[in-house]
């Protein structure tokens, strides 16, 4: 809702707008010229001549028509203002939050704009294809994830889903960028099993590796540790400096990463070992990996689709990395 000051304004800015149209067309629809109707105004141009004629009929009452549907639409339905309309419709329920979940919120709020007679255009139209659609989707839904992946058609739907509401972040093609995991290779941080995909979906994930891991290390530390990184990634390395880095690893990054530094996939900690970096895999952006920690959050999107859409974008994304 927006304030008074811009309420009245819009309001009286609309009014003399549509008041101000309605007295220009009375003014051209009268003779004021002194000319009689048919004579020459005395201009000309190119051989053409301006004579003095009024409007036609037609053209001035699709004028006023035009004026009187204005006010008409504007008494019916918002638009002056906070001006709520004689009809009490409005396009959707703006004041949704998240206090108990989107879901539940737009159910609350759709149940309120029913019980105050309120039409919500919105809502009409979640409920037109709720009823279309929903069948399909518990029809989905009661299919086990490992049939469901070899249905075509639901893997389209599910396209489409992730498309709507996953692209943003992990791209159209889903393979991500800078901080967003690529989801069409095999490197999974929580693991790319199908029942694990949907609870990652479902409940979202927060990672977070602290400022040095939350470790002891010295600024001193950092390149050798790098370089140690890129050594356990099967680059190519300097062997002493990755030495020095090994004893900094040893502090303690290995509780996440692993002794062998292929990751834990309980915690969310990384393979070190491979070619998959979600943030660069330079020495310059592993040293700041390092020192100043990384936190990545997707969010749970349960309350947001509901368990049946999950269901089918799970799917949909285990099949983008097992093509």
């Amino acid at each position: 809702m927006m304030s008074s000051f811009w309420s009245i304004w819009i309001t009286v800015l609309t009014i003399v707008v549509i008041a101000g149209c309605f007295i220009l067309l009375r003014l051209v629809s009268k003779n004021n010229t002194g000319i009689d109707e048919g004579e020459s105004m005395g201009h000309s141009f190119d051989g053409i001549e301006e004579i003095n004629n009024p409007l036609p009929k037609w053209w001035s009452y699709m004028f006023y028509l035009t004026i009187v549907f204005g006010v008409i639409y504007l008494a019916l339905y918002p638009g002056l203002g906070n001006y709520k309309g004689l009809l009490g419709w409005s396009s959707s329920n703006q004041s949704i939050g998240t206090e108990h979940g989107i879901k539940a919120d737009s159910a609350a709020a759709t149940e309120l704009a029913e019980k105050e007679g309120r039409w919500v255009q919105y809502d009409k139209e979640v409920e037109k294809a709720a009823a279309k659609y929903s069948p399909i989707f518990e029809a989905y839904l009661a299919t086990p994830l490992e049939e469901l992946v070899k249905n075509e058609e639901a893997l389209k739907v599910g396209g489409r889903l992730f498309l709507q509401n996953c692209s943003q972040c992990h791209g159209s093609d889903a393979r991500g960028s800078k901080g967003f995991p690529n989801l069409t290779d095999d490197a999974w941080l929580y693991g790319g099993e199908l029942a694990t995909i949907k609870t990652t979906i479902m409940n979202g994930r927060h990672g977070m590796m602290p400022p040095k891991g939350g470790l002891p290390i010295e600024d001193s530390e950092l390149k050798g540790l790098a370089e140690y990184v890129v050594k356990l990634s099967g680059r190519e390395h300097d062997e002493a400096l990755a030495a020095q880095g090994q004893g900094s690893f040893m502090k303690g990054c290995f509780a996440c990463h692993g002794m062998d530094g292929t990751g834990n996939k309980f915690m969310g900690a990384p393979n070190l070992t491979d070619s998959a970096w979600l943030y660069g895999g330079s020495r310059g952006v592993i040293i700041e990996s390092i020192k100043n920690g990384r936190s990545g959050v997707m969010p749970a999107w349960k309350d947001v689709l509901g368990e049946e859409k999950v269901h089918v974008i799970s799917a949909y994304v285990y099949s983008l990395s097992h093509q």
